[in-house]
C-alpha cells in the first residue's frame, strides 16, 4: 500500500456521507496537499488532534476570598501595676516598665497592620474600674495614633475592674462596623495580678458582634495575688462575648520579647484564624531540635555539616 493511502486511512475524519454525525459537522474539512501526504501518518494524525481538540477547554475560575477591613479598639489597663519593671533594660541602662514595653508592642502592631492594609483603623481606650476612651474616633492617621499611644499612662490603684461597659460599647460599635462592611476587634491588655475582672454572665447571642483578644501580663503567683483566677476569668469572658476565634495570651516572665511575639500573633485577621490550640506560634525551638535529632540521629553527618549545626543554635 502506498504512503498516501496509509495517510488517508489514518485520518480521524470519516469520508463524506449523506448524513454526517454531529461531531463531524463541527470539525472543518481540510484540503489535501502533496506536502501533507509526505508527512509521516502518525505525526499527521497527532498534528490534527492538537489543532482541533474534540472538546472545548472549560474556563475554570476560583472566586477570590474577601476579608473585611478591621476597626480595632486597643484597651489598656491603667492600674499602677502597669508601671512594674520588665526584665530587660531600655536605652542607657534605664529600666523598662510594662507600660513602656506595651507602647512599643502597640507601635509594632499598628505599623505592621497598616503595612498589610493601610485602611485598617484604630481607636484607644483605658480600663480602670470601668472603661473610658483615650481616642474614640477610628483612624489610620499614624501621627494621631502615635500621639494617642504616647499619652497612655497609669492612673492609680483600683480594687475592682468591670468589663461590662467595655463589652456594651464594643457591641454597639461592632454593629456600626458591620453596617460599613467592616469588622470590629477589641484587644484588652490587662496587668493586674490581684483583681479578678468582672464581666456580664448573661451576654445574649444577639450582642455578639466583635472579636475579643486579650494579653495578660502578671506577676508570679504568691499568697497575695491570684493570676490564675484572673486568667480564667478572661478566658470565660472571651468565650462568652467573642465573635469567631478570639486569642488570649499571658506572660509572667517579664521578658519583652515574649510580649512582642504574642502581640505579633494578634496580627492574624479574625476571618483567617485557626483555633488557638492549632496556632503553633511562636514555636518551642527545643521541641523542634529534639524532633530533628530523633530523625537524623541514625544518619552519618558530614564534616562540613558539623560547623553549620553548631552555628544554628549558638
Amino acid at each position: 500500500m502506498s504512503g498516501s493511502n496509509s495517510a488517508a486511512e489514518l485520518l480521524p475524519f470519516p469520508s463524506p456521507s449523506p448524513s454526517p454525525s454531529p461531531s463531524c459537522q463541527q470539525l472543518p474539512q481540510e484540503k489535501s496537499s502533496p506536502a501533507r501526504h509526505r508527512q509521516h501518518p502518525q505525526h499527521q494524525y497527532q498534528h490534527m488532534v492538537e489543532r482541533e481538540p474534540p472538546f472545548a477547554a472549560a474556563d475554570y475560575r476560583l472566586a477570590g476570598m474577601r476579608h473585611d477591613l478591621e476597626d480595632i479598639v486597643i484597651c489598656v489597663d491603667v492600674d499602677a501595676q502597669i508601671d512594674a519593671d520588665m526584665k530587660v533594660t531600655g536605652a542607657k541602662g534605664h529600666s523598662l516598665s510594662r507600660l513602656d514595653a506595651i507602647k512599643q508592642a502597640i507601635f509594632l502592631f499598628v505599623h505592621s497592620k497598616l503595612s498589610v492594609h493601610p485602611l485598617h483603623r484604630f481607636a484607644f481606650a483605658g480600663i480602670s474600674q470601668d472603661f473610658f476612651w483615650f481616642q474614640h474616633n477610628f483612624t489610620n492617621d499614624i501621627e494621631l495614633i502615635n500621639s494617642s499611644v504616647r499619652a497612655l499612662c497609669s492612673s492609680g490603684s483600683f480594687p475592682r475592674c468591670d468589663l461590662s461597659s467595655l463589652f456594651q460599647t464594643a457591641a454597639s460599635l461592632g454593629r456600626k462596623s458591620q453596617a460599613q462592611g467592616r469588622i470590629l476587634r477589641v484587644i484588652l491588655i490587662y496587668c493586674r495580678s490581684d483583681v479578678v475582672p468582672a464581666y456580664p454572665t448573661d451576654w445574649h447571642q444577639s450582642k455578639v458582634s466583635f472579636t475579643f483578644d486579650a494579653l495578660y501580663l502578671h506577676d508570679k503567683p504568691t499568697q497575695e495575688n491570684c493570676p490564675q483566677q484572673v486568667y480564667d476569668a478572661l478566658v470565660e469572658a472571651l468565650e462568652r462575648v467573642s465573635l469567631g476565634e478570639g486569642y488570649i495570651y499571658e506572660s509572667g516572665s517579664g521578658f519583652t520579647r515574649i510580649l512582642f511575639k504574642q502581640m505579633c500573633c494578634l496580627l492574624a485577621h479574625p476571618q483567617q484564624r485557626c483555633g488557638q490550640d492549632d496556632f503553633d506560634v511562636p514555636r518551642d525551638i527545643s521541641k523542634v531540635v529534639s524532633t530533628s535529632d530523633a530523625t537524623t540521629s541514625s544518619m552519618p553527618m558530614r564534616p562540613e555539616d558539623i560547623g553549620v549545626a553548631s552555628k544554628a543554635f549558638v
